[in-house]
């Protein structure tokens, strides 16, 4: 997979963070067949962190029921305008792609 495949934005609102994070990614299943009726092999991500100056906050293990281009949401207590926030991803054939932010 290329580089740059997340896009993310986190905000502080009222002392909680909210990030928001859009992943390009096929997720295929393994289950589908292409037009010659060959199994299309499985290629999903299985495991998103994310770490807020360092410390994991978020561990998220998916499988093969994540759709394409998965949109990830989540909350987190703490967190200062000006802080980083590192999000990445591991896939079932080891690629990997991660983005660090500063929230706002």
């Amino acid at each position: 997979m290329p580089s740059n495949t997340i896009r993310i934005r986190a905000q502080v609102k009222g002392g909680t963070t909210e990030v928001k994070s859009l992943i390009k990614h096929p997720m295929e299943t393994g289950l589908r067949k292409n037009k010659a009726g060959k199994v299309i092999p499985a290629h999903f991500i299985e495991q998103v962190t994310a770490e807020l100056n360092g410390t994991q906050v978020m561990l998220a293990n998916w499988s093969i029921g994540i759709s394409k281009n998965p949109f990830l949401s989540f909350k987190v207590k703490g967190g200062k305008v000006g802080d980083a926030l590192k999000l990445s991803w591991v896939d079932n054939k080891g690629e990997s792609d991660s983005i660090e932010t500063k929230l706002s």
